[in-house]
């Protein structure tokens, strides 16, 4: 029935439309105001945050990049997260902790701010960082002793006099290999004019801990060179930087460099870049992955909301709860009103019937037809069940008021109890008896408590005895009694029941054909179903008669009395014991070419056989 409904009638649909609406007005008030008030702030703070992150990652580069392991740095990192009011974290490359600014147990964010690696540092986000991506705090064995560097500190002194001699002004600085420079005015390194008697070239010659590593790593770097066809022997000096600050870092020789191929000057410096790599690996801290913010951790934007962004956010939520309070008075109204006459129709008397008018075609107007159906449906029990009454006080007072007529004038002496007399009265209290049976057998099968023992049972042997049981009666009707069974079928069934079933079809079959006619039991099997039918040459029911014959006390013919139409409880009793079965019983009809009714029952496997061959059934237990 829900299929018939209109997509735009149905319930779900409706609510879903509503609930759409006012997400949409909720999404983009949101949006809007989330737009307004947090774009400004964002921009004050981006710049600020993105300067933090910088400043982490070269303070804890430049960690690694004096220290040969990561033990001691938990200082720096609570004093990077109290000045930045961040989360920081470092680990090892497979997320083993090194330090956390966080509790211990808290959850890491899913990837890594940055990696921490001092002899691979970005080139273009790195403050210092060298065109070969080593951080120039990596010194290790170009570290300068005491004596050289007081030696280069006089040299740089004497240039610095020379300079100022020209007009030129200088400040002496340090690298971290401890050899001074001279920055310039302008901040770069010595000074773009370089007088002749100044440029005594003193204090860019390599002292001997530099040398000696040189030769380290020319020695690091042959073998790669070798490979890619070079001379291993290549000159090496202290280079410098692209702004021109002698950052006193291994390189090709100026002279090799300007002669060579670039191509080749480009294979060369990159296997040097990897020797410096190797030589300085042993001098710095093992590559750690960088984590910054986390569950739990103070937000890197900050900002107070201003009086006009909060009235703002106070309009608009007052009119997201207005429109979102009148969508749902409407909705709840069009429910409620049909829920309402649902409950008021309920609430009524047992016996008045009253019916819901049904105003939509959505799941409420389903649900107040269902409700005018069942209403129908006890107006119709109920009517069953005063007739049903009636009918049994029918058939209980037509033998009870025989008996006590018979009883009160032997009583009085008017008849002589004869034997004639009291096989009549024995037949009357059979007559109770048989309907008191009856009741008893449906109230069983309606409460569930039928009793049913099971066992093979073979359909031939089955029909043969409800037949002989049948035959007398036939006979004095003169009617032909016959059976036809298609091969062997079995079934596991109470053989029992299943003939106090087929009796009491074969008995209505009887009483409802003529002298002359032919009453059949056959059986046949049909897949995994026996198939068993009585079928009768009698008058027939009209087709408007068929949804009613294995009602309760219902007969086609109503003048019947209880000795020729029987009392109406036998084929709801068949209908019960049945389905008992797991089984069916149908009936066809038509009228003047008789009836068939048809007991559709689980067949036993394995059981049949060809006709001829016996099978011994093995009874089951009880």
């Amino acid at each position: 029935m829900s299929g018939r409904i209109p997509l735009r009638k149905r319930l779900l649909v409706r609510l879903l439309i509503a609930s759409g609406l006012i997400a949409v007005c909720s999404v983009a008030a949101t949006a809007w105001l989330a737009v307004e008030t947090t774009t400004r702030a964002l921009r004050e703070e981006q710049g600020q945050v993105l300067a933090d992150d910088m400043d982490v990652l070269a303070r804890l580069s430049g960690y690694a990049a004096t220290h040969p392991d990561w033990r001691g740095v938990d200082k720096t990192v609570r004093e990077l997260s109290a000045k930045t009011g961040r989360r920081i974290a470092l680990t090892t490359t497979d997320r083993t902790p090194i330090a956390d600014s966080a509790a211990r147990g808290t959850a890491l964010p899913r990837s890594a701010a940055a990696t921490v690696d001092p002899l691979r540092t970005d080139t273009f986000s790195e403050r210092g960082a060298q065109l070969g991506g080593t951080d120039p705090r990596v010194v290790g064995p170009y570290r300068l002793t005491a004596g050289e560097r007081t030696e280069l500190d006089a040299q740089a002194r004497q240039r610095q006099r020379c300079f100022a001699r020209y007009g030129i002004d200088t400040t002496l600085a340090r690298t971290p290999s401890g050899r001074p420079v001279l920055i310039g005015a302008d901040g770069g390194a010595d000074h773009g004019y370089v007088p002749d008697s100044c440029a005594d070239g003193r204090l860019n010659t390599p002292m001997p801990t530099e040398e000696k590593a040189l030769a380290a790593l020319q020695k690091q770097a042959r073998g790669c060179l070798t490979r890619a066809g070079l001379d291993p022997g290549m000159p090496l000096a202290l280079g410098a930087d692209l702004t021109g600050a002698p950052l006193k870092t291994p390189t090709l020789a100026p002279a090799f460099a300007k002669a060579g191929d670039t191509k080749v000057w480009r294979v060369a410096q990159t296997c040097l870049d990897d020797a410096r790599r190797a030589q300085l690996d042993p001098y710095v801290a093992p590559t750690a992955e960088l984590f910054l913010g986390g569950d739990g951790d103070t937000p890197a934007v900050r900002f107070d909301m201003s009086p006009a962004n909060k009235t703002k956010i106070v309009g608009a939520a007052g009119l997201v709860l207005a429109v979102t309070v009148a969508v749902t008075a409407v909705v709840a109204t069009r429910l409620v009103r049909p829920l309402r006459a649902l409950t008021e129709a309920a609430q009524q008397a047992p016996d008045r019937h009253v019916r819901v008018p049904v105003t939509t075609r959505d799941e409420t107007g389903i649900l107040a037809a269902a409700f005018n159906e069942l209403t129908e449906r006890r107006e119709r029990l109920e009517v069953q069940r005063r007739a049903m009454v009636s009918d049994i006080a029918h058939e209980l007072r037509s033998p009870l008021t025989n008996i006590r007529g018979w009883l009160e004038v032997t009583r009085d002496g008017v008849v002589d109890p004869d034997p004639a007399l009291l096989a009549s009265l024995h037949d009357e209290a059979l007559v109770l008896q048989r309907v008191i049976d009856d009741l008893r057998d449906l109230a069983d099968a309606d409460a569930g408590t039928l009793r049913l023992h099971p066992e093979p049972v073979r359909c031939d042997e089955l029909l043969d005895q409800v037949a002989a049981a049948h035959r007398v009666g036939a006979d004095a009707a003169g009617v032909a009694l016959r059976t036809a069974v298609d091969g062997t079928p079995w079934l596991d069934a109470d053989p029992v029941r299943m003939r106090q079933a087929l009796g009491n079809l074969v008995s209505n079959a009887l009483r409802h054909t003529p002298a002359g006619g032919t009453v059949t039991l056959a059986a046949r099997r049909d897949g995994d179903f026996v198939l068993l039918e009585v079928a009768d040459t009698g008058s027939g029911m009209a087709p408007d008669e068929l949804p009613h014959v294995f009602d309760r006390f219902w007969r086609a013919e109503k003048s019947r009395s209880r000795r020729t139409g029987g009392s109406g409880l036998g084929l709801p009793i068949v209908r019960h014991l049945v389905a008992a079965h797991g089984g069916t019983a149908d009936a066809t009809s038509e009228p003047g070419a008789g009836s068939v009714f048809t007991l559709r029952l689980p067949g036993a496997a394995g059981r049949d056989q060809p006709p001829g061959e016996p099978i011994t059934p093995v009874a089951a237990p009880r």
